[in-house]
């Protein structure tokens, strides 16, 4: 499965908020079961970015929400992200 957070950030806030998104990248890696991970900016709205991490299954994005490093340093950006819904299930992968 796969998790998209997307956000909506100030230009002067951009610095700020990549090195937060780094750290929080971070945190969510060292938990079992992630695969992989990138955030990027929008290219058209420079304003815009997202995250997107790739794990084993549902269960594994699930508890690492729940670990305390992603507590202390995701969840605060990740409480950021637009409200939509974020958990995606793969239907097609190369």
């Amino acid at each position: 499965m796969f998790a998209v957070a997307r956000f909506k950030v100030a230009l002067g806030e951009a610095a700020v908020f990549k090195s937060n998104l780094s750290q929080a990248m971070s945190a969510l890696a060292a938990c079992p079961g992630y695969l992989k991970g990138e955030y990027g900016q929008n290219l058209d709205d420079s304003t815009l970015w997202s995250l997107i991490t790739h794990w084993e299954n549902v269960g594994s994005y699930r508890r690492a929400l729940s670990n305390n490093a992603v507590k202390m340093q995701a969840i605060p950006i990740l409480a950021q992200a637009i409200d939509e819904p974020g958990a995606y299930e793969y239907l097609f992968s190369e």
